[in-house]
């Protein structure tokens, strides 16, 4: 068995687009047209998890509620200060700032997408 992939609905397709590529280095491997919506199939080039971002054709004006079951998405860095200087330049922010998790230098920070999923950051001490 293996874990494919997981969907989030997008408001935006552009906006949603350029934060996953400029962000995290994702590229869409596939764009498939459904009878009421697009699917976007982005993946890491490391280590092959996809993201499905799905844009119906018949969204919502204020977008999706998240809801109260979904967390978070996280992803591993490699240097928290390297990625908020990409995360300023690309005109986004953090959620909650870098802090230092277990007392040992792992740092995490946490940020939104344009839909307002959160995604949280692990500075890689060891993998």
């Amino acid at each position: 068995m293996k874990f494919l992939h997981t969907m989030i609905r997008v408001k935006n397709i552009e906006k949603s687009l350029k934060f996953y590529k400029n962000l995290f280095d994702m590229d869409v491997i596939e764009k498939r047209r459904l009878d009421d919506c697009w699917l976007y199939f982005l993946e890491d080039k490391n280590s092959g998890f996809q993201i499905e971002l799905t844009y119906n054709d018949e969204t919502p004006q204020n977008g999706y509620e998240i809801g109260s079951g979904f967390g978070h998405f996280a992803f591993g860095i490699d240097s928290i200060d390297d990625f908020t200087q990409k995360l300023l330049s690309n005109g986004y922010e953090y959620l909650y700032e870098p802090f230092d998790l277990t007392g040992k230098g792992s740092k995490i920070a946490f940020i939104q997408d344009p839909d307002g999923y959160e995604i949280e950051l692990i500075e890689k001490v060891q993998w």
